[in-house]
């Protein structure tokens, strides 16, 4: 098992293959400044190896998720110029590439204010479930900037014509709405349904071999901008070497006993 770095801004607890990480910053509905993110991806970075970890959920601590990135860590910037915001930016840009690269599945629970650097979160997760209530948005025109690092991963998630509807509105909507939008894939009515929600996924996470499903998420990525051709010759080689590796013989040779791999008793 990999050692967790300690953190300040992060609450993380590891339980039955689970990585719990809570933004533990409620007096700022969590908003996002440069620790939380130096942070965020040292987690990442301290597990990426680690398939012992089958998932990562992340949510937030106080009834909010994220409230987007921190002003004051923006006031404190301008003091030294562009260079400041432009490194300050590129670094939460980053923390989105890394966390939609973890070979664990990334599990967002999205309750309260969901904006900004929140959403951006939201769109880089494999799974997401929201309480019917959150509130989502992409506030950054509002204040005279623009959503520079999440605008790709947005894209990506809920497309080109949403995303430009709600980028140049700034139009805030709801976990069902978002779940309409394919932003999130449950939305629930209060706490409790979100758990039994999020425990449910969990079970489903755990029948899945771990390094298969990593294998299976840059298999998915890759389709964004690899060529089809190469695409499929490198899916072919990663098959043969899956069936023929540890977990196919395992899993086949249950599927013959007629008993549940051993990935899923875990």
């Amino acid at each position: 098992m990999a050692d967790l770095p300690n953190t300040e801004t992060l609450q993380l607890s590891l339980d039955a293959g689970v990585l719990n990480v809570t933004l533990n910053r409620p007096d700022s509905r969590n908003a996002m400044s440069l620790a939380m993110v130096g942070e965020l991806r040292a987690v990442l970075a301290a597990v990426q190896g680690d398939l012992s970890v089958r998932a990562i959920v992340l949510r937030g601590a106080g009834g909010h998720f994220c409230a987007g990135g921190d002003i004051k860590d923006m006031a404190g910037a301008r003091a030294t110029g562009a260079d400041a915001y432009r490194a300050l930016n590129r670094a939460f840009g980053s923390l989105l590439e890394e966390a939609q690269r973890t070979p664990q599945v990334l599990i967002a629970v999205l309750q309260g204010a969901v904006l900004g650097g929140g959403f951006g979160l939201a769109c880089v997760s494999d799974i997401a479930i929201a309480r019917q209530d959150a509130r989502f948005g992409l506030p950054e025109t509002t204040l005279g900037i623009l959503p520079a690092q999440i605008a790709p991963f947005v894209v990506g998630r809920i497309g080109l014509t949403q995303t430009r509807r709600l980028a140049l509105t700034a139009a805030r909507f709801d976990g069902s709405e978002a779940e309409r939008l394919g932003l999130v894939h449950f939305s629930e009515p209060d706490d409790a349904a979100l758990e039994v929600r999020l425990q449910q996924v969990l079970g489903q996470v755990r029948q899945c071999a771990p390094q298969a499903n990593a294998a299976t998420k840059a298999l998915l990525l890759a389709t964004e901008g690899q060529a089809l051709g190469p695409l499929l010759d490198n899916a072919a080689e990663q098959f043969a070497a899956a069936v023929t590796g540890a977990e196919g013989v395992e899993g086949t040779l249950a599927f013959m006993q007629k008993r549940a791999p051993r990935w899923a008793a875990e």
